[in-house]
């Protein structure tokens, strides 16, 4: 039987900041949503060594961060708390775009007999799009909450929502995901409401 996650990337401080402001509460439906239909909750955040010492130089995005960001000490580096885990929630560090990178992700997913991706985060030009394509060549189905997905160019994000990302995963919002599920929901139950 098929399993999913709602994968919620990279939504910490120093992302916010720059992204639109209405972004956090349908971040938080996403969230909320995924919660009470009982799916699996991974969160997935970039940190880096001190130093940096795991960013080549000539690394275009974190070659050029100061040293001090995305640290374990960086306080912008901190889930934002509207979006934090709550109670045994996965939460897997990365190091470089993918929520895959440097990790493991993968094995989690394949312990827990996950198959469907559900996509969330920041930014949609970076950690969604980067994590939707490696997922989708790794076999996995792939949704992408159009809502819960921000970047700091609205264009490029809705460019990429509309001509890339849905000729490869599912692209939908956070109502029209919750819908699925709630129909998923009534096909397995039985006559009495009960799971068949």
């Amino acid at each position: 039987m098929s399993r999913s996650a709602l994968l919620s990337m990279d939504v910490q401080l120093n992302h916010i900041a720059h992204v639109p402001d209405g972004y956090l509460p349908d971040a938080v439906r996403a969230l909320e949503t995924a919660r009470t239909a009982e799916v699996t909750v991974i969160h997935v955040a970039l940190r880096l060594r001190p130093g940096h010492l795991d960013v080549h130089p000539a690394d275009k995005i974190f070659g050029a961060l100061p040293f001090h960001l995305f640290t374990a000490d960086d306080p912008g580096a901190a889930i934002h708390p509207d979006l934090a885990p709550r109670g045994d929630e996965i939460v897997v560090h990365k190091n470089r775009v993918s929520a895959f990178a440097g990790n493991d992700l993968r094995q989690i997913l394949t312990a827990q007999g996950i198959d469907h991706l559900v996509l969330a985060g920041i930014a949609t030009s970076g950690v969604v799009l980067s994590t939707a394509l490696e997922a989708a060549d790794l076999d996995y189905r792939v949704t992408v909450l159009s809502d819960a997905c921000a970047d700091r160019d609205p264009d490029l994000h809705t460019t990429l929502l509309t001509q890339v990302l849905d000729r490869r995963c599912e692209v939908m919002t956070t109502s029209g995901w919750a819908d699925t599920l709630t129909t998923s929901v009534r096909r397995t139950a039985g006559p009495q409401g009960r799971s068949a």
